[in-house]
């Protein structure tokens, strides 16, 4: 099978399970910088949904995928930065669910849900997890770093009319950073802007993998706990996943294309390569050859390594 462009995985998702993954959009590409993304640094920055990549190429390889009998729980659009970006999602969705009877998600930033062709083409999706990491302007653009074409108000007030016009599964998250949202007045501000609108899940998240900022770090477990008792969320960290999985099979090519969309720890890649059948001294020289890649970023966090595209 040849090395996918645009459909990855399964990556284990803790919401959603096994998530067979579509990216629509070229990498780093958002309309959000967030100062704790796992990708890094938004490379490019556009608020302007365009037409990427041709929807019967992205299809085209989502059905190579699932006809080789590939075990996914769910389809993820989601990929290497903002999907709703992408011109023709609502095709790509309707597309994905005629190759498939398991559920489509699509997790976005939920910036352009303002946008009525946005919310027409996101209807159409059994999932839609969108996020609120913030109550006001400055706290936006303190930690999502918005394209400057954004207004958190009107941000806002389409995840509100999405809420309330969407009929499939709506899952909000709040990613929690240590000294910026995690304080009592501003959870109790996001509880305000939550009770206005329609939702099925609220997930609680934090830092844990290297973020695009150096000092962001991930909140207290007294912080979370409280979070979780404000605002009635789950704590994404108390959720099991599975493990992760590649159709290609060249070992060293496989954490390649994962951690393009997927950052993994040096622990996930050793466990992976075993799961696969790799040899210990393969495992290493797989390893060594990560770190001398020019290609990929080796982020020293938390005491270990986690790789990922630069």
């Amino acid at each position: 099978m040849n090395t996918p462009n645009y459909v990855y995985g399964p990556v284990p998702s803790r919401r959603l399970g096994l998530s067979l993954g579509v990216s629509p959009i070229p990498k780093k590409t958002c309309n959000y910088s967030c100062v704790y993304c796992q990708l890094g640094r938004t490379d490019h920055m556009t608020n302007t949904r365009q037409r990427f990549f041709p929807v019967a190429d992205l299809l085209a390889e989502a059905q190579a995928v699932i006809e080789s009998g590939t075990v996914f729980d769910v389809i993820t659009i989601v990929g290497e930065g903002e999907p709703t970006l992408y011109l023709e999602l609502g095709v790509l969705i309707k597309g994905l669910k005629r190759l498939t009877d398991k559920p489509v998600a699509v997790i976005t930033n939920g910036a352009l849900l303002y946008e009525k062709d946005v919310q027409a083409a996101l209807m159409e999706a059994d999932f839609v997890l969108p996020t609120l990491d913030a109550s006001d302007e400055g706290m936006f653009k303190r930690i999502n770093r918005p394209h400057g074409a954004l207004d958190f108000s009107r941000v806002l007030e389409g995840l509100r009319e999405f809420s309330r016009r969407y009929e499939g599964q709506l899952w909000i998250e709040i990613m929690l950073v240590k000294g910026m949202n995690d304080n009592e007045a501003e959870l109790l501000a996001l509880k305000a802007l939550l009770d206005t609108m329609r939702y099925d899940r609220l997930y609680l998240n934090t830092v844990v993998r290297p973020p695009a900022e150096s000092g962001v770090e991930a909140v207290d477990g007294a912080v979370m706990r409280r979070a979780v008792e404000l605002l009635s969320g789950l704590p994404i960290d108390l959720l099991e996943s599975e493990g992760f999985y590649s159709g290609i099979e060249d070992h060293g090519a496989a954490v390649l294309s994962i951690i393009k969309r997927h950052p993994m720890n040096q622990f996930e890649i050793e466990a992976f390569l075993v799961k696969r059948g790799a040899e210990a001294a393969e495992v290493a020289h797989i390893m060594e050859g990560l770190r001398r890649n020019p290609a990929v970023d080796v982020v020293d966090y938390k005491g270990y390594e986690t790789f990922r595209m630069k």
